[in-house]
């Protein structure tokens, strides 16, 4: 079972002295990130600086001109704003460093004398006393692994980018003197380091200024590299095992009616945290630094506090932003109380079968497309999977997957990604064939419940003919007594109130406006297709939201639901840099 938190000691003893520390040190870092790159672009502003940190003079922590130092401070300033403890460390050891070195020089009158020092020194021991204070607010893990991915990349990025250096001093090298392939990748070596060279050392090498400038910006990506294989946030700390699946699975059978999302809770990608009882749960992804929730909190809702306040101290542990999507009014009210803040995303479409019908004005267009498809003769099968036999349920995933649009299986929220799996016999299964009995289209429910389904998987062949997938459905609500279903939980609909509302008679310019720019996104992302799509059958629209701590953290959230969905894919490191290959080694 996933293992009950209790709150960060660090956090637990935060004060004002210390939240005010870790501001200020934050706020610096970003101050001298502006000026470092603001003196990149700055030509002339930039060169002053540099003067004032030659010879007699020395600058503040951190300021040197120059976009390298911008991006690395930015960096330390983004980390510590995350609470990194190792970001605490590092600027803990290089401020106290760079102080002790600027109080020992301080001595000579030569550097007494100017004003400028005494500046540079105040700024730096404040920071240094702000880190002090604020040590306490540091308190975000990093992961085990990621010193020993740091120092591969280093040595391994140190390496390739050296010899390409070598390789372009050697084809655009234009002195008259002899060089040697040492003496040139030594140069490229000295470039990548310290971004410039003595070149009295190499009398036998001359490169155009573009090379120079193409060797800097290799030196900067792999600094940018190092550092975030060096800070990169642990991914998880417990994944789903099979007990916690069969106690999740438990949970469900006693309160699986409240959410028609609960099901999903058990995709093995997930992890989960518990509540002191164990009657309630709530399982998690993270991605990208996020810990994403999704749907209620599975379990008696009595018990969803005492699941989410482990669930929270776990994120502040690892420096995760906490977010949940989909989460209903119900829960939204609770984490709410927990300091989240909920934005709403759309509706579900749920239908009661009893009250579904075909009959009616209303319901003339839908009618006469499900009597088209049904004269073409196709017919619907409806099967719970563990009905289905293991050779056709074999058949039936391989053409789930060849008719699937792209190599990325989509789905987080609301999809389970694992059709067929034994452990999910109470699903049920919609197999649609043609006249010549040809399978043509897939439907996959998930059970919400003891008397109802949630939508998990829509598949059909290309050619068959239009209007199928509501063909489907209309057979599942108008048999669903067949298989004791009364409830249907069918697509979600994100931003439906603003297509609703925005269509109508009085609607403000606002609401008009950002209708239009959802519609223009729809020729893309299907948004308001899917809203059409779902209020043909005339359903219940249940709101969704999405419930986050800060404003400023929904661009990062919305990347990492992206990206669990399925519908972005993030550059990541080779597989022989995995973080699980270099445990394996150790």
């Amino acid at each position: 079972m996933g293992e009950v938190r209790l709150p960060v000691a660090g956090a637990a003893r935060s004060t004002v002295r210390s939240r005010r520390g870790a501001a200020i040190a934050v706020w610096y870092l970003r101050a001298v990130a502006f000026v470092n790159f603001l003196s990149a672009v700055w030509v002339s502003f930039g060169q002053d600086l540099r003067r004032h940190n030659q010879h007699d003079f020395f600058t503040p922590y951190m300021l040197t001109a120059g976009f390298a130092s911008g991006f690395f401070t930015l960096f330390l300033a983004i980390t510590m704003r995350r609470r990194k403890r190792a970001a605490w460390i590092l600027n803990f050891v290089l401020c106290g460093l760079f102080l002790l070195l600027f109080v020992l020089v301080m001595f000579f009158p030569e550097i007494r004398e100017h004003a400028q020092n005494w500046v540079s020194l105040v700024l730096t021991a404040g920071f240094f006393g702000a880190l002090l204070a604020g040590r306490r607010e540091f308190y975000a893990k990093g992961d085990r692994s990621n010193p020993p991915l740091a120092a591969v990349v280093a040595v391994g990025g140190l390496l390739v980018t050296s010899l390409l250096a070598a390789f372009l001093v050697t084809v655009t090298n234009h002195a008259t003197g002899p060089s040697t392939f040492p003496e040139r990748w030594r140069y490229g070596v000295m470039r990548l380091i310290t971004l410039a060279t003595d070149e009295d050392r190499f009398p036998g090498i001359a490169t155009p200024g573009w090379v120079d400038v193409v060797i800097n910006v290799m030196s900067t990506l792999l600094l940018v590299a190092v550092l975030f294989a060096a800070f990169r946030s642990r991914r998880a700390v417990d994944p789903l095992t099979e007990e916690d699946e069969d106690r999740l699975r438990a949970l469900l059978g006693r309160h699986g009616d409240r959410d028609s999302l609960g099901y999903f809770a058990t995709r093995r990608e997930k992890s989960v945290v518990w509540s002191p009882s164990a009657k309630a749960a709530i399982a998690y992804r993270v991605v990208g630094g996020v810990s994403l929730a999704s749907g209620d909190p599975i379990g008696d809702p009595e018990a969803w506090p005492g699941a989410i306040d482990p669930w929270l101290a776990e994120a502040r542990e690892h420096g995760w932003i906490p977010a949940v999507m989909g989460a209903s009014e119900e829960a939204g009210t609770i984490y709410a109380r927990h300091g989240l803040d909920a934005l709403e995303l759309g509706d579900e479409a749920i239908v009661e079968t009893a009250e579904f019908t075909l009959d009616g004005r209303a319901m003339r267009t839908v009618r006469q497309a499900f009597n088209r498809v049904k004269r073409a003769g196709y017919q619907v099968r409806i099967r719970r999977h563990e009905e289905i036999l293991a050779a056709e349920m074999d058949a039936l995933v391989r053409k789930a997957d060849d008719w699937r649009d792209g190599a990325t299986e989509r789905g987080f929220s609301m999809a389970l990604g694992r059709l067929g799996d034994p452990r999910d016999g109470r699903c049920v299964m919609l197999e649609c064939t043609d006249e010549r009995g040809e399978l043509r289209a897939l439907l996959s429910f998930v059970p919400w419940g003891p008397e109802g389904l949630s939508l998990d998987l829509m598949r059909r062949d290309r050619d068959a003919e239009n209007g199928l997938m509501e063909f489907m459905v209309i057979e599942l609500l108008q048999r669903a007594r067949e298989i004791g279903i009364i409830q249907v939980s069918l697509n979600f609909a994100m931003f439906r109130s603003v297509f609703e509302r925005g269509s109508k008679l009085g609607a403000g310019p606002v609401l008009r406006l950002w209708r239009s720019l959802l519609s223009f996104f729809s020729r893309w992302w299907q948004i308001e297709s899917l809203y059409r799509a779902n209020a043909k059958y005339r359903p219940i629209w249940e709101p969704r939201f999405m419930l986050f701590e800060k404003s400023a953290d929904l661009l990062r959230i919305g990347l990492a639901a992206g990206r669990a969905e399925g519908f972005l894919e993030a550059p990541g490191l080779p597989k022989w840099l995995h973080r699980r290959h270099l445990e394996g080694r150790r």
